[in-house]
């Protein structure tokens, strides 16, 4: 296999990442996505391996091929036995593998390099890499050990953290001059070790209820390092998979800063989402009204319109399956059931058409937010199941509200609403929901698959 060829793989491979964004984008074409996506590595893989190895010793490609067997066995296992629920964090995760690479592969090209050859650009490049690798490093593990619930899920509120943040990025600006001026590993390790910490702090400055466009950004951080890591390595491919992978991260985490109603250069920044302040947890909002599954069974009797809105609290019931056995009772007979998404529903973009797609509920019922917000004035019932922070009125009506701006799903304009909840707790975000005390909001209690399952019985 010569350079040509090589590069003739690097081109296919290249078109079939692409490709496999463009079935992504779609529902009906995600599976054939991912299929295109997994060819495409493959034959990125095989070529980049030959042009790496040709020529090398059997011991060099036996040390390789047991690396990526030992992978390849820990990725499997950890894709057959992770749930729905545990996919945010393992994603953070495995951003966090594609940072620490990055720093790895820096520190690698410097030293193997030399202080001799070594011209301004490679070292630029250098610095660049381990800087963007060692942020998504450590800020993919905060956004791992938030979304898994190991630490808190609150703010770090530091003194003065914007001008902490500020100051990171100067002294690792005056750094790079050194490095460039010196080819020396001292200002290059000094910069790593002010990554960490700036990405630790990033990323544990910003609040629970933004960590779904969190874990978007890093994900668009990673593409960069994935990039940088091109730069250094000479490899076109890296560059080019790792800029696809930087600026649909980018764009998604931009379509979702503009549905929560938030400054995407706020979140570039840190300090992203809640700022610490008091919450509406403390106001008394009056009495809430529990109801049973018999009277919700009662209820969607006589109802000719209903729509579903899932969050989280659906995903960790594993409540997707009844959930679509009950719509599919309900439009047998003749009920108009719809599924209304928030953006940010769930704990990663796009969380709950996942569950949704895997439950075989049919596409075209399930909406948007900006798709349905206008018909639930004359919608009969209203499904809220798991779902907090995405139907809080206060975001709307609460100027002071820590989620006040953020476009909601506005439920409480239809004639009733069920929401299907554990307790009375406030959701991720921490803040109180007054929805839950509306004269025609009513409480199902309990786990929501049991719950729905009740229903399903009553019927």
């Amino acid at each position: 296999m010569d350079i040509a060829l090589i590069s003739a793989a690097y081109i296919v491979a290249a078109l079939l990442f692409i490709l496999s964004l463009a079935g992504l984008s779609k529902h009906e074409t995600a599976r054939d996505g991912n299929v295109l996506g997994m060819i495409g590595m493959a034959l990125a893989l095989v070529a980049t391996l030959w042009l790496a190895l040709r020529g090398s010793s059997a011991l060099n490609w036996l040390l390789i091929a047991v690396a990526m067997a030992i992978g390849a066995a820990i990725g499997i296992w950890r894709a057959r036995i992770v749930e729905m629920t545990g996919m945010p964090e393992l994603i953070a995760m495995l951003h966090s593998f594609v940072g620490a690479a990055a720093v790895l592969v820096g520190f690698n090209t410097f030293l193997a390099t030399g202080t001799e050859g070594s011209d301004g650009v490679h070292l630029v490049e250098i610095f660049l890499g381990v800087f963007i690798g060692a942020v998504t490093f450590t800020g993919s593990i905060v956004a791992f050990l938030k979304l898994s619930a190991r630490i808190s899920s609150k703010p770090l509120m530091l003194p003065a953290r914007h001008w902490l943040n500020l100051a990171a990025l100067v002294v690792s600006a005056t750094l790079l001059v050194w490095f460039v001026v010196s080819h020396s590993i001292v200002p290059l390790a000094v910069m790593t070790a002010i990554a960490l910490a700036f990405g630790w702090h990033l990323v544990a400055s910003i609040g629970g209820g933004d960590m779904p466009v969190v874990v978007s950004m890093l994900n668009s951080y990673s593409g960069w390092a994935a990039a940088a890591a091109g730069f250094m390595l000479g490899n076109d491919l890296l560059i080019v998979t790792g800029a696809l992978v930087g600026s649909s991260g980018a764009y998604l985490s931009y379509i979702m800063c503009k549905a929560m109603n938030r400054s995407f250069v706020s979140v570039i920044a840190g300090g992203f989402g809640s700022d610490g302040a008091v919450t509406s947890g403390d106001v008394d909002y009056g009495d809430h009204r529990e109801t049973s599954a018999d009277e919700v069974a009662d209820l969607l009797t006589h109802a000719s319109s209903v729509v579903i809105t899932p969050g989280y609290g659906m995903a960790v019931a594993q409540a997707q399956y009844p959930v679509a056995d009950l719509t599919a009772k309900l439009r047998e007979r003749g009920v108009d059931v719809r599924f209304g998404i928030h953006p940010v529903a769930g704990r990663l973009p796009g969380h709950m058409n996942v569950l949704l797609a895997e439950a075989k509920v049919p596409y075209d019922i399930v909406l948007e937010m900006d798709e349905i917000n206008d018909d639930f004035p004359e919608t009969d019932v209203v499904l809220v199941i798991g779902a907090n922070d995405t139907v809080n009125p206060a975001a709307a009506e609460d100027p002071s509200s820590p989620i006040a701006g953020m476009p909601v799903l506005e439920v409480w304009n239809a004639k009733d609403v069920v929401v299907f909840k554990r307790s009375m707790n406030a959701g991720y975000a921490g803040v109180q929901n007054p929805l839950f005390f509306r004269d025609n909001s009513a409480m199902l209690f309990g786990d929501a698959k049991e719950r729905v399952e009740d229903i399903i019985k009553a019927l």
